[in-house]
């Protein structure tokens, strides 16, 4: 029972780590119909942001890890938006060229981050709690684990109050329905989706620097290591729904934990399958609308 306890709790965490990461992409392809294939290099210059910060500080406390978290959201929201003035702002609606860019993007930034900092991993200091375990119903859990469901129980709640009770999120709203209309108000909805792109790229961030805590360093593959999971959980959840993108990135952390420890490491193969049934049974994923 312990086991099967102490399985849930972690696949629990992992899942909260890809849905930080895939709540961006569910965000800006729900709203804006962009497939950000760059997603990941926010995330892994975030995750570097925060190491730095951390080294400079001194990475055991408390105060250091908040910092980190924090200047990870802003660098990531930096860089997302910037991405979204200088390049996919005069790519609406052209997706070949929304995914060629991209992907040079994500390609280029991981030569980038390899000149900076190097192709080795390096490993990262945090708060003694969080490498230290609690015991729930005889399972050994480690902390860091709880750490990241709750961050990601608050990504989630605040988007979806930012989106329905913030003007901006009306805006946005309404500029994704018609644009037209919008503009014509006199409303710059460019600005609203340049929000959009800040907010994927904070939760991208964040992610970041919490995944280098996961995983216990950073490296500039980090990002698109994760990008993969968190593409499979974005179409198993249904393109551009948030909510589908939470429920998927719990079934499919749960099913890697119970699959690698139950079927000899088998869990990314039946990830894999999962998406193949979902493609198969509902194209438009668990919770995702018809074309």
């Amino acid at each position: 029972m312990s086991t099967i306890i102490l399985l849930l709790i972690t696949g629990l965490g992992l899942g909260a780590l890809y849905f930080l990461v895939a709540s961006g992409l569910s965000l800006i392809y729900g709203l804006m119909g962009v497939l950000n294939f760059a997603h990941g290099s926010f995330l892994t210059l975030g995750a570097f942001a925060g190491w730095e910060l951390a080294r400079r500080m001194g990475g055991e406390s408390w105060g250091t890890l908040i910092a980190s978290l924090l200047l990870g959201m802003v660098v990531g929201a930096l860089v997302a938006a910037a991405t979204e003035f200088l390049l996919i702002r005069r790519l609406y609606n052209r997706h070949i060229e929304q995914v060629l860019v991209t992907v040079g993007l994500a390609l280029a930034t991981v030569a980038l981050f390899e000149g900076i900092w190097g192709t080795d991993a390096i490993y990262v200091t945090a708060p003694p709690w969080l490498s230290q375990t609690t015991e729930i119903l005889g399972a050994r859990v480690p902390n860091d684990r709880f750490l990241l469901i709750g961050a990601a129980v608050l990504v989630l709640l605040g988007i979806v109050a930012f989106l329905r009770y913030t003007r901006f999120g009306l805006v946005i709203r309404a500029g994704v329905e018609n644009r037209s209309m919008v503009t014509a108000l006199g409303i710059d909805v460019r600005k609203a989706f340049t929000v959009v792109f800040a907010i994927g790229g904070a939760a991208a961030g964040l992610g970041g620097v919490l995944a280098s805590h996961y995983f216990g360093y950073v490296s500039p593959q980090l990002g698109g290591s994760l990008l993969i999971f968190a593409f499979i959980v974005t179409v198993i959840g249904g393109l551009g729904s948030l909510a589908g993108a939470a429920i998927a990135s719990v079934v499919v952390a749960i099913l890697q934990q119970f699959a690698n420890y139950f079927l000899g490491g088998t869990g990314d193969l039946m990830v894999v399958l999962l998406l193949a049934i979902v493609l198969l049974v509902r194209p438009t994923g668990i919770l995702g609308k018809k074309a």
